[in-house]
């Protein structure tokens, strides 16, 4: 069952400077390019070289997530806690069979949805271990053995976080 929670309002910015937390003023991270800028020949900046929207992305990755059958998926807001990442996506997996299942069906629906692939990619390794990481740039998706999940309590860790999605 999905519980869809608020988002937390925006924070109005008083200037349009920099940040220490990597962003622009307007809440923009400084590692995306400008959309809003215009080319050389002073037409609008082409809507084909923006990057996917990494909320959409996290979310479809929780739709997959819930494909395979994973459990307890949670989607983790860390925008204003972080600059390495704004989503966070955590679920469970019963064993490494399970866990190989909902790691490839992320990746295979990220890549056929957005044609993303991850910069760190999960392997067989990992699948054994209980944790398995794709690293999407802007989202991060976690699927853990629920040993390793209680071991490492990324929840716990990150709770000053908005929590966006919970499935149960």
């Amino acid at each position: 069952m999905a519980q869809l929670l608020p988002e937390p309002e925006a924070e109005s910015l008083a200037s349009s400077t920099d940040s220490l937390d990597g962003r622009r003023g307007d809440g923009a991270r400084l590692d995306q390019p400008d959309l809003t800028a215009e080319t050389p020949a002073g037409e609008p900046a082409s809507p084909s070289a923006a990057e996917p929207d990494p909320l959409a992305v996290a979310k479809d990755a929780v739709q997959f997530a819930s494909d395979k059958g994973a459990a307890d998926i949670l989607l983790m807001d860390i925008r204003k806690l972080s600059i390495i990442a704004d989503y966070f996506v955590i679920c469970t997996g019963d064993n490494e069979r399970q866990i190989r299942a909902i790691s490839r069906g992320i990746q295979d629906g990220i890549d056929e949805q957005w044609g993303l692939d991850p910069r760190h990619r999960g392997r067989s390794q990992q699948e054994q271990a209980g944790w398995v990481l794709l690293d999407y740039g802007s989202v991060v998706v976690h699927v853990f053995s629920p040993q390793m999940r209680e071991f490492y309590r990324l929840e716990r860790l990150w709770s000053e976080a908005a929590t966006l999605l919970r499935m149960q």
